[in-house]
């Protein structure tokens, strides 16, 4: 998972002889995301035109921008292939970069413009996640008065932790763009290294709050598999994806437990035998990272965990941590045996981090005074995707102050049936 996806360059070779056996037009495909590479093909001759589906859901005006030169402006498509996912589950169309993408018009949500603000109101979004950062731009956008802050040293979120992880880098995009945007506001100001008790909240007298603290790897074990705890012994040493990306020690054998289905697991079985430690992944699904056939790339990471010498077993559950091993369970029949791990690493569901949320809800209810609104966003609301994320937090910048509804908030098409 070095290269999730083939990369421009290693595109090159592949379409440049095309046009030494044809002299029809030819299109290149491929996901070509920089506006520098695409005219580099287009003048040596080597392709005619530039095809960029997924380039052009993530920037709708990718072309006219590049025309009138903004090429910062640009929302480089990251190839998560998140709008690729949506044809495999049937369900509306969605992209980490835009979250406009498949709302405009159900909910009327124009990719570059977005209605000015409904009052001279200040917006304090605490979190400078995928959600908060895009909440914040978006306020920013609309011409409300915005202080964004997070306890961390870098914007970004989980976002400026996942991109140092194997072939990921692209993704730091999202947070790129958005900090780009929001460092040319005069009215969005950013504080890092400023962790925020509810006290605090409430002194800088805001007039909405969003809540947007993100969420952490459960080490409980507990997901789709297992509805309660799994049963640890003292001493065992038990870490999350977290901890791994924080640099924590450890030894083998490994034994990860992927019950998450995405692209973490995989990442973390990579990461580690990369340092040399034996490297055995654990999933009931049928095979690594199973939700990544909705992305197209379940092959290549089963393939690279393969041939990087990790063990999988699949259709297994854990049921029981020991120091020195963990006991597995078929999923079929229920039959029981134990392996050696000396470092059990859980990627099984992950839990908001919503205490400040909390924090303030119970200041408030003792009779403090409190913002106009107080809202959760993005995973501290609901741990999800990082599109989902971004989804969150435009919405909540779109929808910030619109007048109440007593319907569903988007358009539906309802089609008649006719009759003879």
């Amino acid at each position: 998972m070095t290269a999730r996806f083939a990369s421009q360059g290693f595109q090159d070779s592949y379409v440049r002889f095309v046009k030494q056996v044809t002299a029809k037009p030819v299109v290149g495909v491929g996901r070509y995301t920089s506006p520098d590479a695409m005219v580099a093909l287009i003048r040596s001759g080597a392709l005619d035109l530039i095809g960029a589906a997924r380039p052009s859901i993530a920037d709708p005006f990718l072309p006219r921008k590049v025309a009138e030169g903004r090429l910062d402006d640009i929302r480089e498509c990251i190839g998560c292939n998140i709008c690729v996912s949506a044809d495999y589950l049937s369900v509306p169309m969605r992209c980490t970069q835009n979250p406009t993408m498949g709302e405009e018009w159900r909910r009327g949500w124009h990719p570059e413009h977005i209605p000015p603000r409904h009052a001279d109101d200040s917006v304090l979004v605490v979190g400078a996640g995928p959600a908060g950062l895009e909440a914040a731009r978006a306020l920013g956008q609309r011409g409300y008065r915005v202080t964004l802050a997070d306890a961390a040293k870098a914007l970004g979120g989980r976002v400026a932790v996942e991109r140092r992880l194997p072939g990921l880098a692209e993704w730091g995009r999202v947070a790129d763009w958005r900090h780009y945007q929001i460092a040319r506001m005069a009215n969005v100001e950013t504080y890092l290294d400023s962790r925020l008790s509810a006290e605090q909240v409430l002194d800088f007298a805001a007039d909405h709050v969003v809540i947007a603290t993100g969420a952490r790897w459960c080490p409980s074990g507990m997901g789709r598999a297992n509805h309660a705890p799994i049963p640890v012994e003292q001493g065992a040493l038990v870490l999350t994806p977290d901890d791994i990306c924080a640099g924590a020690d450890v030894t083998g054998p490994v034994v990860i437990f992927d019950d998450d289905h995405y692209y973490m697991g995989g990442l973390m079985a990579e990461m580690l035998r990369a340092k040399g430690l034996e490297i055995t992944l654990v999933t009931p699904a049928a095979d690594v990272s199973n939700w990544t056939h909705n992305t197209l790339e379940q092959h290549r990471i089963q393939k690279r965990l393969i041939e990087g010498g990790v063990k999988i077993i699949p259709l297994h559950n854990i049921t029981g941590r020991k120091v020195g091993n963990v006991t597995l369970e078929c999923v079929y029949t229920g039959r029981e045996h134990d392996i050696a791990c000396a470092t059990l690493v859980m990627v099984t569901m992950r839990r908001p981090t919503d205490g400040l949320y909390h924090d303030l809800q119970a200041l408030i209810a003792s009779g403090a005074a409190g913002p106009k609104t107080l809202t959760r966003v993005g995973d501290c609301l609901a741990p999800g995707t990082i599109a989902a994320a971004v989804w969150s937090g435009h919405r909540f910048a779109r929808e910030l102050g619109a007048p109440p509804q007593d319907t569903v908030p988007f358009r539906r098409e309802l089609p008649a049936l006719a009759q003879d």
